[in-house]
């Protein structure tokens, strides 16, 4: 599919790649939408490196992911994206040092695509997860998806248009757990107040800036009353500025349920760690799978752009069917941060155009 999404994009290139009015780089936009939309201004992109060419680190990561990244090379390459990657091999196995250097080369980059890194859980508890750390050590406090149904796409549900902004930083993925005594297990979970103030913040500004009309905080506040309590607090405090937005919050296990039932009801969703990763997957497999939906992950300085569900497909790798769109669309994500606005449009339209033939489906949509 990749290859010939990358025909798609080098026959078109001279055509397409023209100046195009800006694209917000979270959405998955059909061809015809994307010209009329404005970028979000959430973090500020690096300046080109001399010659108009951007570097972007790229971590390969385990599973599927390396063969991903061969498509998106190949199809930069046809469409003659300014675009250098440095690739940094990062894998479940990977010691302190390779994720060090991982970092370090986003620090200076500013911008990773990158691929999901196993997490081995016959490894002892001081093995964090990667992908954790990852986001943790650069703040990259707001996870970023947009659940879209997509042309050619047969799933149960239509018309599905939900961003699901997800705190990234703390929660229940705080790595704070121990054993008290032999057999007793406790795990902290962190929630405080600057950071539900600041991804609330930034639920309700991307909302504004996207013109959606409702905010959902989903929560667990009935139980857990002081952390959900406290989050909840913070989203009604931020909502409170926001009159034009309606607001509402929803308990988490009811959330699961009207998701597969009624999902057109949802708008913008805003949720902490935990259940941003739960819900990722529910409204994933809403629009057709994991091989369907980007992700992005933003922070006042650095963004990194992997698929949304966090999948590493190892299953199905190096067996060439692993679905490539996810990985594509968060490539043009990443482009229209990086202010590349001609050669996203270009290769979205194209990625969207191969979804309508069957043809070059793969087999989990039904190729």
């Amino acid at each position: 599919m990749a290859l010939k999404v990358a025909a798609v994009v080098g026959g078109a290139a001279k055509a397409v790649l023209r100046p195009a009015l800006l694209c917000r780089p979270w959405e998955v936009l059909s061809a015809h939408e994307a010209p009329r939309r404005s970028i979000s201004q959430q973090t500020i992109p690096p300046s080109a490196k001399y010659g108009g060419r951007h570097t972007v680190t790229m971590i390969p990561g385990d599973g599927i992911g390396p063969e991903l990244m061969l498509h998106v090379k190949s199809v930069f390459r046809h469409a003659c994206v300014p675009v250098d990657f440095e690739e940094v091999h990062v894998s479940s196995s990977a010691d302190e040092e390779d994720v060090r250097n991982a970092i370090m080369a986003i620090r200076r980059n500013r911008v990773a695509l990158k691929g999901n890194i196993e997490t081995n859980h016959n490894l002892p508890p001081s093995h964090k997860s990667r992908n954790n750390i990852l986001r943790t050590s650069l703040d990259l406090y707001a996870n970023v998806i947009h659940c879209k149904s997509l042309p050619g796409v047969v799933t149960r549900h239509r018309d599905i248009d939900i961003l699901i902004v997800r705190e990234n930083t703390e929660g229940e993925y705080s790595s704070l757990e121990h054993e008290s005594v032999a057999g007793v297990v406790e795990s902290l979970k962190i929630i405080t107040k600057a950071k539900s103030l600041r991804i609330a913040e930034y639920a309700f500004k991307l909302a504004q800036e996207s013109g959606r009309k409702k905010v959902t905080a989903v929560h667990k506040a009935n139980i857990m009353k002081l952390g959900d309590g406290l989050f909840l607090q913070c989203c009604k405090e931020v909502a409170a500025r926001y009159p034009q937005i309606t607001f509402e919050n929803m308990i988490v296990d009811n959330t699961t349920m009207q998701l597969v039932s009624r999902p057109q009801q949802f708008d913008v969703m805003v949720m902490p760690n935990l259940y941003g990763n739960i819900v990722n997957n529910v409204c994933a497999g809403l629009v057709g799978g994991p091989g369907l939906v980007a992700g992005a992950n933003y922070g006042h300085v650095y963004a990194v752009f992997e698929t949304a569900t966090r999948n590493t497909g190892k299953s199905i790798a190096n067996k060439n069917i692993a679905n490539p769109t996810a990985t594509l669309l968060a490539s043009c994500m990443m482009l229209d941060h990086l202010k590349l606005h001609s050669y996203a449009t270009s290769i979205r339209k194209a990625v969207l155009a191969s979804m309508d033939n069957e043809n070059m489906h793969t087999p989990d949509i039904g190729g």
